[in-house]
Order: C-alpha cells, then sequence, then structure tokens
C-alpha cells in the first residue's frame, strides 16, 4: 500500500480534480514524468554514467531513474545535469515539459548558493573563513533564492498546469563524528557546512509554499550516513571523481532519495 505525506495527498486531491473537471484522462502507460535539477538529481557520486549525457553525468542510479524503474506506467524524461543553476534549468530544461507532464520533481540551488566554492573553501582554508563562506550563503539561501526558486516552480506549473511537483531538498553532507580521508575536517567546519544544508532546505521549502508546489525534506531520510560516519551515503573527497565529494553515493540515491520518493508517491 502507498504510504503517502499529507502535502502529496493534497497534491493528488487536486490532480483528480483537474480529471474529473474534464481534464482529458490518460491511460497509465501514457504518464509522463520529467526529472530537472543539478548534479543531486543526475546521480553524480552514483556511478554507471549514461554516456549519452556527456558533461551533464545523468547516473542509471540516479532517483528519477530508479523511481520510473519501480513504476514503469510512467515515461521518463530525464533532463538533469550536473552544475545546473536555477538559471541554466530555466534555459535547458524547462523545454521537457508539456502540458500533458504528470509529474515533474526537481532538485536544484545548490549551485547558485555555490557550493562547490563553499565546500572548497573549508577544505583548503581555516576555520573562520569556512564559517564566513558558509554564513554569507546561508544568509543568501534563506532570503534571495527563495525568490529565484519561487519563481522557477511557477514557469514549472505555468508549463505544466496539471502536474504534481515534488522538490526534493539536499540532506546535510557530514556525519558529525569519524574521520574524513584523507582531508580532515573539524567539528566547527562540519557544522557550518551542515548549517549551509540546512539553510539550503529552509529557503527551498519557504519558495515551494510561496509557489504552491511540494517539498520533501531529505535531512531526516540521511540522519546517521553522512560523509565520513560509519554508513555514509554521501561521498566525503573523492580523490578518482572530484566532482562527486560531498553528493550522494549509489546508496544515497537508493536508500535516500529513491526510497524517500516510493515512500512518498508509490
Amino acid at each position: 500500500m502507498r504510504r503517502i505525506t499529507a502535502a502529496v495527498a493534497a497534491g493528488l486531491m487536486t490532480f483528480a480534480g483537474l480529471v474529473a473537471a474534464g481534464a482529458p484522462a490518460q491511460a497509465a502507460t501514457e504518464a509522463e514524468y520529467v526529472a530537472l535539477g543539478d548534479s543531486y538529481a543526475s546521480g553524480v557520486g552514483a556511478g554507471s554514467y549514461d554516456a549519452s549525457s556527456g558533461d551533464c553525468k545523468r547516473s542509471t542510479k540516479n532517483y528519477p531513474r530508479l523511481w520510473a524503474a519501480a513504476n514503469p506506467e510512467y515515461s521518463l524524461k530525464d533532463v538533469t545535469c550536473s552544475g545546473a543553476t536555477i538559471a541554466d534549468v530555466r534555459a535547458d530544461q524547462l523545454s521537457a515539459l508539456s502540458a500533458s507532464t504528470n509529474l515533474v520533481t526537481l532538485t536544484v540551488g545548490g549551485n547558485d548558493a555555490q557550493f562547490s566554492t563553499v565546500v572548497q573553501t573549508c577544505l583548503t582554508d581555516t576555520e573562520n573563513a569556512c564559517a564566513l563562506a558558509t554564513g554569507w550563503m546561508s544568509q543568501y539561501a534563506r532570503n534571495q533564492l527563495v525568490d529565484e526558486l519561487t519563481g522557477l516552480y511557477k514557469d514549472i506549473k505555468a508549463r505544466s498546469p496539471k502536474a504534481l511537483i515534488l522538490v526534493f531538498g539536499y540532506p546535510q553532507t557530514l556525519s558529525t563524528s569519524g574521520v574524513c580521508s584523507p582531508i580532515e575536517l573539524s567539528a566547527k567546519k562540519r557544522a557550518g557546512m551542515n548549517g549551509l544544508a540546512d539553510a539550503l532546505a529552509e529557503g527551498t521549502q519557504k519558495a515551494t509554499v510561496d509557489a504552491g508546489v511540494y517539498f520533501i525534506d531529505m535531512r531526516k531520510q540521511f540522519t546517521g550516513h553522512g560523509a565520513c560516519g560509519t554508513d555514509p551515503w554521501v561521498h566525503s573527497v573523492n580523490v578518482s571523481d572530484t566532482k562527486a565529494s560531498f553528493h550522494p553515493n549509489a546508496a544515497g540515491h537508493e536508500k535516500g532519495y529513491a526510497a524517500k520518493f516510493i515512500a512518498t508517491w508509490g
């Protein structure tokens, strides 16, 4: 039996109301799912990249594809791309949407908050520099980013007015205990990086409320599975694939994102 959150249940009622009001019903085999977003959506860090996706690095193990594999009645358009910002999603990905799209998922905003630059600062500079970088970007995430995300979500709704839109947030990336290798991170640096993740989640959630779409908070799902812990679902510094650093690994997509997706929506 599907377990459905209150927010998504409301979305289902809205969707059912559209059908009852005269929106053309579609056969289950015709349902369309469009996946949008950045490296957390494309699956950087999960491995098994689709060669045809090039630098976008779409993994065959990313959460959109895992969910679609469990729900074959949906036809997936995966246009997620590593490095995507809000502007990139608008310019390069929204064209995949249509009036017939039934389901949209999205994870974006981390690159707008300079996630990679902040991580680099925390890895290579002082605790004070890390605190300054995470604090500055946390302020941005709770303020300006909210307006930018709200505008994007409204654009998605305009293109696909009958779609259920699920926005997946970012987890805290670091365990508070355990050894990070090959570069250690102090407790203060870990707190700063996790604080930025909290700010991104809070800003994203506010934007979803403002735009009338649905937020899926991933922080609780990843509790106990941050980088450097005993059972990490997130890479620490990955020497062989630096872009994968502090991104979910295959377990993070399967047991984290996809498991939450399936528990939420089916």
